[in-house]
Formats: structure tokens, C-alpha cells, sequence
């Protein structure tokens, strides 16, 4: 009669237990991956209920098999929670044993072998009196482990026992597998979203630099002054240390800034151009770091940042001086962390990236009169190259101007032959105020006005004088605007933009621009 209630005991518990599986199993088959966790959870109360287990420890293997990670478990009332993960150094037997894909069964805490003095000293002070270890193998590859162990009295482990577990193991074990896969899975969709977006991104930065980029691609030149400015650059390219470029208007401060990228090592990606002067003040910062959508009215779309384009390559901050304190102090961190945040989130982003930045203005008076920061100033400046005017490079305006007319000729349909000696000569005793852009200007208009072979140059304004008392109000009022914007490159917004010279509210400006049909010219 006892056999008989004990055998009807076992084949209860069996089939309370079958049903644990089949449970397990059902709702583990289609579950999320993002349940799949919580569902584990539930999965070793159920089997710690149902087998009266004290404890069950769920651990996943590091993608390098170096230690398994203690993720899960199950506790018993008045159970101490695990405080250890298995590794290679600290439990060698442990971790070669079950990552080889056997079963490690102790009735007892003695039948350890001599080689596992480390994992018995450790179970024993954790409170183990036996245990049951089965590895999580899917696809003849081990994911986990999966362990079994009482705490308040020792127990056998009867292979029927083992069996029902290694099912419950091998449930365990899908569910993680698939979890592990989709969560890469997401990790490289997340990944090519990002890769995406970069370069939708860098597509549009390049067609504005190819609608906006004009003019002669090298640096040409044989005068000393030049040679020296393209051997200091030739020394700091290799180096990837900042660069603050400085020079007057117009003397090719961007140009030189292509050359350092384009003998650096970062050459192969692209070089991100910002104008720290050209854009409003509400906009400069979302243009340098980035928005999140909604970051601001009117923000209706997630937007990169200029600094995370640039990540791994080159990014020139043209006009830095004109950098509002605020935007300094967020440029010096990135500078110094390589961090910074979009606007409208407070998740952090870092870059690898170059900065090569140029003035027109003497920066070190700026920072003694504390419009510029000096910490940042000093940033900026590790490797300072300063641009000469186009007056103190006399012998290559020959150079320039034969480099001008072979562009002009493809773009205006005419070849030229020669230049009069006088022309050269009114070339060379010009001030040339603009620089090398004025030089450009004068060939560009030379080239125009030229109706044969030979170019003439009898006049270097680039307007014929119109007398004030020939005009209408509304043409003095036109022309007035138009000196004062190619005076300030056309910059509308900012200190010394044309706003503030006439005394008007930059949307004013705007306003009187679009009623006089002033455009920027492409």
C-alpha cells in the first residue's frame, strides 16, 4: 500500500511537471524578445514550486566565453540571493566542465573532485548542501547555465529528475538564444539606421558645398610667404592636432584648411564646413550638435549635428570668433571630452574629430577684451598659421591670374593668349583690399568685357561710379543695402552683420530685401 501511494505521488508530480514544460514551452514560442526576460522570471518560480528547489541560478555566457553572468533566479523564503559569477580564473573547474557541455551533479558538496577546492570553498560559503548544473546548449554551442541547489538539506538528483530538467534547460535556452539574436538583430538595424541617416545627411552637406563651392581647387603660389604657409601645413596635417588659421578676408583661409585634411590621415572622409557667422544665433548650435524633433518650435525632424557628421574625419569652423560665449563653452568641451548632446535630449554623443577653425579677427585682442574665451583660445590655438594678404604676395598674382582665366575660359566660352605688360603692372600696384576673392572678381568681369584673345584691364573697380543725384530713392536705398551686404559676405545676422551696420532688426532687413529683390547670388 505505501509503494502504491508513493508510486501514485511520483506520477503526480511527473504530470505537474509535464505541464510545467509544456506551459513553458507554449508561451516561450512566440513570445517577444523583449518578454522574454520577465517570462524566465516566471519560468523558475514555476519550476522551483513544482521540484521544491531552493534556489535556481540563470546565468548567460559573455559573447568572448570568458564568465558566465548571473542574469535570473529563483529564491525560496529566507534564501540568500547568489553574489557571484562564475569565471575562468576565479572557478576554472566550474567553467571548463560546463562550458564543455556536461552535467555537474552533487547529492552531496564532498563528492566535489581535488581539482575544485576553489568551487567547493565558494558553494560552501554560499550555503549550498547540493546541487544540479545543467549547461544551455543550442546549436552544439553554450549560451548558459542553467543551476539547481538546496540550501536547507541535501537531496539525490535521480536521472528521471535530470531529464525533466535538461527539458526545462533546453526551453531556457532557445528563449535566450532568440533573445541574444533578435537583440543583435535590433542592434544592427539600429546601427544601419544610424549609418543611414549619417549619410542622407553628409548627401545633403555635399550638395550644398557643390552648389555653394566655386573657384580654384590648389593653393598656387611662389612667393616666400606662401611657401612657408604651405611647409607649416604640410608639418601639422599628419599630426590631427587643432589648427586656428588666421588671415583677412578673402586670402584662402578654406583652401588651406582642405589641403591639412587632405594630407592628413582622416583625408578619406569627407571635411564638414560650418560658418560660424553666417547662421543665426538660434540655429548655430542645432547646426553644430544637432536637434531631436520637437527640441524647439518648429524642429519637425531628428537632425545630426555638423560634429557628428564630422565623426572620424575633419570639421572647419570658419569666423570662430563670432561664436556666442554659450556655443564657446560647448565647443571647449568637445574640444577637451570629444562630447557634447543634441538639443532637446540628454543623451550624450562622442566623436573623434579634427578641428581646424579660422579668424579674420585678431583673436588674442578678443580674448583680452573677453569676448573670447581664453581656455578655448588656447585650444583652438596648439598650431596658429596666419594667411598673407594678396599685397604681400606679389609675385603669384601672374600665377593667379592665368589660373582664373583657364576657369573662366570653360565657363564663359572664351580663350585668351596674352595679358599687356600694363595690365600685369596695374595688377601688381593694386592694395587689393579683397584679397585673392577681389583678384578673382576683376578677372571674372576682365573675362566678360573681353572681346578677343587679349585680355584688358584699364579699371580694377568692379562697378562703373554712379552719381547719387542719377538715382531714385529706392536705388540709393538698394545700392546702400548691397555695399553693406558683399562688404559683410552677405551675413544678415550677428555681430558686425549687415543688420546691425544699418541699425535694423534683422527680420526688418529681410523684409526690405525681399521688397528691393536683393537675393544672394549662387
Amino acid at each position: 500500500l505505501a509503494e502504491t501511494e508513493e508510486a501514485k505521488q511520483s506520477l503526480q508530480e511527473r504530470v505537474r511537471f509535464e505541464r510545467v514544460i509544456s506551459r513553458l514551452s507554449a508561451v516561450s514560442i512566440n513570445l517577444p524578445h523583449d518578454q522574454i526576460d520577465r517570462k524566465i522570471d516566471d519560468g523558475l518560480h514555476l519550476v522551483g514550486e513544482a521540484l521544491n528547489i531552493d534556489r535556481i541560478v540563470f546565468h548567460e555566457l559573455s559573447e568572448d566565453s570568458q564568465f558566465l553572468r548571473i542574469t535570473h533566479f529563483f529564491l525560496k523564503p529566507g534564501v540568500q540571493p547568489p553574489t557571484s559569477t562564475h569565471t575562468s580564473e576565479v572557478q576554472p573547474w566550474f567553467t571548463k566542465t560546463l562550458l564543455s557541455g556536461e552535467i555537474i551533479k552533487l547529492d552531496r558538496i564532498d563528492n566535489l573532485p581535488e581539482e575544485a577546492k576553489l568551487e567547493k570553498n565558494f558553494l560552501l560559503k554560499q550555503g549550498v548542501k547540493s546541487g544540479l548544473a545543467i549547461p544551455l546548449i543550442v546549436g552544439k554551442k553554450p549560451v548558459g547555465v542553467l543551476a539547481f541547489t538546496t540550501v536547507f538539506r541535501e537531496r539525490s538528483w535521480p536521472d528521471e529528475v535530470v531529464k525533466q530538467l535538461q527539458l526545462v534547460s533546453e526551453v531556457f535556452g532557445n528563449a535566450l538564444d532568440r533573445k541574444q539574436k533578435e537583440q543583435k538583430l535590433g542592434n544592427a538595424f539600429s546601427e544601419i539606421k544610424k549609418l543611414k541617416d549619417r549619410l542622407e545627411q553628409e548627401n545633403i552637406y555635399l550638395r550644398e558645398e557643390i552648389r555653394m563651392s566655386q573657384g580654384h581647387e590648389k593653393i598656387l603660389g611662389q612667393s616666400d610667404a606662401i611657401l612657408k604657409v604651405l611647409g607649416q601645413a604640410e608639418q601639422v596635417a599628419q599630426t590631427g592636432s587643432s589648427v586656428l588659421i588666421l588671415g583677412e578676408t578673402g586670402t584662402g583661409k578654406e583652401l588651406l584648411a582642405h589641403m591639412i585634411h587632405e594630407l592628413s590621415s582622416r583625408k578619406n572622409r569627407q571635411m564638414i564646413k560650418v560658418n560660424c557667422a553666417a547662421l543665426p544665433a538660434t540655429l548655430i548650435e542645432s547646426e553644430l550638435f544637432g536637434r531631436e524633433k520637437g527640441a524647439y518650435t518648429g524642429a519637425m525632424t531628428r537632425q545630426m549635428g555638423r560634429f557628428e557628421l564630422a565623426h572620424g574625419s575633419t570639421i572647419f569652423l570658419d569666423e570662430v570668433s563670432e561664436l556666442s560665449p554659450e556655443l564657446q563653452a560647448k565647443l571647449l568641451r568637445v574640444l577637451q571630452e570629444g562630447q557634447f548632446e543634441r538639443l532637446g535630449s540628454s543623451k550624450t554623443i562622442t566623436v573623434d574629430v579634427r578641428v581646424i577653425a579660422a579668424a579674420n579677427q585678431d583673436v588674442a585682442r578678443l580674448v583680452k577684451e573677453h569676448k573670447f574665451r581664453e581656455d578655448l583660445y588656447y585650444r583652438v590655438n596648439v598650431f596658429p598659421i596666419t594667411m598673407p594678404p594678396l599685397r604681400e604676395r606679389l609675385k603669384d598674382i601672374p600665377l593667379l591670374v592665368w589660373a582664373f582665366i583657364r576657369e573662366f575660359e570653360g565657363t564663359i566660352g572664351k580663350s585668351i593668349d596674352s595679358i599687356p605688360k600694363k595690365g600685369m603692372d596695374a595688377l601688381r600696384a593694386h592694395s587689393w583690399p579683397g584679397n585673392i576673392r577681389e583678384l578673382r572678381n576683376v578677372i571674372e568681369r576682365a573675362m566678360i568685357l573681353c572681346t578677343g584673345s587679349t585680355l584688358s584691364i584699364d579699371r580694377l573697380e568692379t562697378e562703373e561710379p554712379t552719381t547719387i543725384k542719377d538715382m531714385t530713392m529706392e536705388e540709393l536705398e538698394r545700392k546702400h543695402v548691397l555695399d553693406v551686404l558683399e562688404r559683410t559676405r552677405w551675413r544678415v545676422r550677428g555681430r558686425k552683420g549687415a543688420a546691425e551696420i544699418l541699425g535694423l532688426k534683422p527680420s526688418t532687413l529681410e523684409s526690405r530685401m525681399n521688397k528691393l529683390k536683393i537675393s544672394r547670388p549662387r
